[in-house]
């Protein structure tokens, strides 16, 4: 093959040819190390070795002791690189340095949240990834949905692998000095965070391949992910990266603040800003939901979607949830009691991730508190009478109950601890209006009590219990036919009467439910009876029943027809 345009022309695409005379023709060898595996089982034809421009004095046994830290593999560069005189090199030539004589270099996992496994190149079959497994060149890094996985590399860059991703560790390679790395991932699915530690005086070498494009860094912090619909999406929140697409030559210089995405058919888009950082200093400092993780994020205009992240540690190399969201409200599986960093990055419409914004939060929600049992929400109970209860908690052994005038509590009317009895009385509440809350408490092992967060407060209002009637103002009297009684009542309210035969009611002959202070006693059989009468307010509070009061039902003196029979003013008459 011919050198044509400082490149030639090989069935897996052109490669640069440095150091050839244009029109010079060679042999052309494309060995395995050049070729890139993809997601989609193809190849990526890239030469990876170093390209070194000769300077005066530069000799193969120095290049060598340079970059592959021993002078011993110095004919190695010569036959690589057709040297016909070690001794002689020509300055301002360029020799390659092959990447697969650098010494390998090392990454080790350095976290694993969920379900993640790893295939080393020489094995087929997949093995459960754990923290502190040592990986090698080559091995590939499957994480599971709702799971994720922190890699760390020799040079101390960071590799946060999210959820439902697929990497490899495609070369991991470092030179003869201290702290000159290099390393290529290949993307297949999913998304990748990093951070490349600034190297100063060094040769490192970073980059992240995909099926579209190729980034690489010096000193920064990028994220870069592969959508469903084939696209190539970089992000850059620190330094600058530099995205090079596989369809073409032109490439892009991305700064800190934008991204670019690579369309499916590998097309470069422009650069653009990211979404500005949400502002999170509305969120509550503490979350107490032992169920879910809710929050309830500012909205970001132009934002079609949330990515939110927690992590133990402020660097997030170990998230613990990782959830993507379409609108403002996240909603992720509880964590465990403790201190916490928060991630939020708003999504544009083509599905850059926005610019960073963190917070600490503190999860708060054991021992669970209890569950209300009485009064109903909003209901009002007796102050002689009611009581408010909750529900015992496992493991709890005492309870603290606080009732105040305002949702806030900021000052307790009520604030008791009661051992093993989750409720209190309320005799010492004057009527109005109030909330109330309760809180489980658990012994420490050490000693001592651990608090855990209050239900949240539920109103209902204190009131006396109305007075019951007067049987001194109970009538007794006719309407018609019909023996009628009669009571004072007032507004809204109902009643209860009860008949007996005695004056214990320990057997009932009637026991009914009054909309008005009245009661027709048509059915009544001739006799005596003994009546009782109890008031209903409308916030439902009962009065204790009225004192009992003995009624007298006499037989009503009827024509031969079966009629009652009155006298001149209508009223009925009655047998001696």
């Amino acid at each position: 093959m011919c050198v044509s345009g400082g490149s030639v022309a090989t069935p897996l695409g052109r490669f640069p040819t440095p150091g050839l005379p244009e029109g010079s023709c060679a042999e052309v060898v494309i060995r395995p190390q050049h070729l890139i595996p993809t997601a989609h089982g193809g190849a990526l034809a890239q030469p990876l070795d170093i390209e070194h421009q000769v300077q005066r004095g530069d000799t193969l046994e120095a290049l060598s002791t340079h970059y592959l830290g021993t002078p011993r593999l110095w004919p190695q560069l010569q036959r690589h690189n057709q040297v016909a005189n070690p001794r002689h090199l020509q300055p301002g030539s360029v020799l390659h340095i092959p990447m697969q004589l650098l010494p390998l270099g090392s990454a080790e996992v350095t976290f694993v949240q969920g379900e993640a496994t790893v295939t080393a190149p020489t094995n087929a079959s997949a093995t459960t990834l754990q923290a502190g497994q040592p990986l090698p060149e080559g091995a590939r890094v499957q994480v599971a949905p709702n799971s994720f996985v922190t890699v760390r590399l020799a040079d101390g860059t960071l590799i946060r692998v999210h959820a439902d991703s697929d990497l490899r560790l495609q070369q991991l390679r470092r030179r003869g000095r201290a702290g000159d790395a290099q390393s290529v991932l290949e993307l297949r699915r999913g998304s990748v965070e990093t951070s490349v530690p600034a190297n100063s005086g060094g040769a490192r070498r970073f980059e992240i391949r995909t099926p579209k494009a190729s980034t690489s860094v010096r000193g920064t912090r990028f994220s870069v992910a592969l959508t469903g619909d084939e696209r190539a999406l970089t992000a850059v929140t620190e330094g600058t990266v530099a995205v090079q697409p596989h369809a073409t030559r032109q490439g892009a210089s991305i700064p800190a603040g934008q991204g670019v995405v690579v369309a499916a058919d590998g097309e470069l888009g422009a650069p653009q800003p990211l979404l500005p950082a949400p502002d999170l200093s509305a969120l509550p400092a503490a979350v107490h939901d032992a169920d879910f993780l809710s929050l309830a994020l500012p909205p970001v205009a132009a934002a079609v979607a949330y990515q939110v992240r927690v992590a133990r540690d402020a660097d997030f190399t170990t998230v613990v949830r990782d959830g993507a969201f379409s609108g403002p409200q996240a909603r992720m599986r509880a964590v465990d009691d403790g201190s916490y960093h928060l991630a939020v990055r708003a999504v544009d419409s083509t599905g850059l991730p926005g610019l960073v914004a963190q917070r600490t939060i503190t999860v708060k929600a054991h021992p669970v508190p209890p569950l209300y049992q009485a009064p109903p929400q909003g209901a009002t109970i007796s102050r002689t009478q009611g009581e408010l209860l909750c529900t015992p908690v496992l493991g709890a052994v005492r309870y603290r109950i606080q009732v105040a005038t305002d949702a806030a509590f900021t000052a307790p009317a009520l604030d008791e601890t009661r051992d093993q009895q989750c409720g209190a009385q309320v005799q010492a509440l004057a009527p109005g209006n109030y909330f109330w809350r309760a809180a489980s408490v658990r012994e420490l092992p050490g000693g001592g009590g651990d608090q855990g967060p209050y239900a949240p407060a539920q109103p209902f209002s204190v009131a006396n219990n109305p007075n019951a009637p007067d049987a001194a103002a109970l009538q007794v009297g006719n309407e018609g036919p019909a023996l009628q009684l009669r009571w004072p009542g007032g507004s809204g309210q109902s009643y209860r009467l009860q008949l007996a035969s005695s004056q214990d009611f320990a057997a009932l002959l009637m026991d009914e439910r009054l909309g008005t202070a009245a009661w027709p006693a048509a059915s009544l059989a001739p006799g005596e009876y003994f009546v009782r009468i109890q008031t209903r307010d409308p916030s439902g509070l009962e009065s204790e029943f009225s004192t009992p009061r003995l009624i007298h039902v006499r037989a009503a003196v009827q024509s031969s027809g079966g009629l009652p029979v009155t006298s001149s003013d209508g009223r009925p008459l009655a047998r001696p």
